[in-house]
């Protein structure tokens, strides 16, 4: 069964990103969510038995509040980051790397 997770990391303070909401779509279906612990990490959306399914997915992260707790602009409202599952045994690890004016991801491991 296929397993997703993120860790998301704020580069212009060097630290995790905690608080920060993000939904788990499989085409406009929302199928999971979670929120970024202390760590930021969201180590599981799924419920217990759900599948991922193979096809195009999108990971939804809400980061204006985040951004603009620190007293400075949010630039992002929400970052989409649609990706293909191609394997039904897999482990999908997306990572955001955050700053208030770009970011960048990767498939992690």
């Amino acid at each position: 069964m296929s397993t997703i997770s993120t860790h998301v990391l704020d580069t212009s303070r060097g630290l995790p990103a905690a608080g920060i909401k993000i939904t788990l779509q499989r085409g406009d279906e929302v199928i999971g969510g979670g929120v970024t612990d202390n760590d930021g990490r969201v180590k599981d959306f799924l419920a217990n038995g759900q599948r991922l399914g193979i096809g195009l997915h999108k990971l939804v992260f809400e980061v204006g509040r985040y951004l603009s707790a620190g007293g400075g602009e949010a630039f992002y409202e929400r970052i989409t980051i649609e990706f293909v599952v191609s394997s039904e045994s897999d482990h999908y690890h997306v990572p955001l790397l955050l700053s208030p004016f770009g970011y960048s991801t990767y498939r992690g491991s």
